[in-house]
């Protein structure tokens, strides 16, 4: 099958809110609300939750409708792999790595892919987390002829923490394991 090949996409398009099936609702809504920190928009029952940042109507769902008491979908299958939440700098992604210390929550990987950097974990029903900032554009790393060269190399923790304000970097529980 050869395919005509098409304009591209519309460089405004976003992608918009995450909708997570979940186990247990009140244990979802204490990870996404209590330790990132997003604010519970609205409840639907014990059976749906909206959550935001900023006001806005929702940037993640969460519901039980098909999964409640369920167990997250076995290794090797399909399905989500991870999602994204960006932080709009380093300084409040330090903050985020705060809260999952306080939180007692491990991190599954932390990475500098020239473009961004990020902390990987998982939520209470097993799905993918990631907490990013980017880079300027102007600041991504390309290969000679001015294709894009992103990469993953070790994102330095404790560096990352040093960006806290005073008042926040006093709130780090001691950490070894950084």
């Amino acid at each position: 099958m050869i395919l005509e090949k098409k304009a591209p996409i519309d460089f405004q398009v976003r992608i918009g809110h995450v909708h997570l099936k979940v186990a247990d609702l009140e244990r979802a809504i204490g990870f996404y609300r209590d330790v990132l920190g997003f604010e519970l928009m609205q409840r639907m029952g014990d059976q749906a939750a909206f959550l935001s940042a900023g006001g806005y109507h929702h940037h993640i769902a969460l519901n039980t409708w098909e999964s409640l008491d369920g167990e997250p979908p076995a290794f090797g299958t399909t399905g989500l792999y991870h999602h994204a939440i960006v932080y709009p700098s380093r300084a409040a992604l330090a903050d985020a790595l705060r809260r999952l210390i306080a939180a007692g929550i491990g991190l599954e990987g932390a990475a500098d892919h020239g473009v961004s950097q990020s902390l990987y974990l998982r939520d209470p029903d097993g799905n993918g987390v990631e907490l990013y900032v980017d880079r300027p554009r102007e600041a991504w790393p390309h290969t000679p002829d001015g294709k894009l060269a992103m990469y993953t190399r070790h994102l330095d923790l404790r560096a990352l923490l040093a960006e806290l304000p005073a008042d926040k970097a006093n709130e780090v529980p001691t950490t070894r394991d950084l």
